[in-house]
């Protein structure tokens, strides 16, 4: 499984160029992208939304594991 996670929006970031580059190269394999939602987000201190998005430690540790 490869897991990609970034603090941005999950439109033209990492996550699709990595997904691109497996394709191309013919790999497939399970894969989540974890990122910030295409829309306006709430402003305020990074770990508050973090958690409210779901890109804090706890929160990708907790969705990783769901995934497996």
């Amino acid at each position: 499984m490869v897991v990609v996670v970034e603090n941005h929006t999950v439109i033209g970031g990492l996550g699709e160029a990595v997904a691109g580059v497996l394709l191309r190269a013919g790999v497939a394999p399970k894969f989540r992208h974890v990122g910030l939602p295409d829309a306006f987000l709430a402003a305020g201190a990074l770990p508050t939304l973090h958690d409210r998005y779901g890109i804090s430690a706890s929160a990708i540790a907790a969705s990783i594991k769901g995934w497996l």
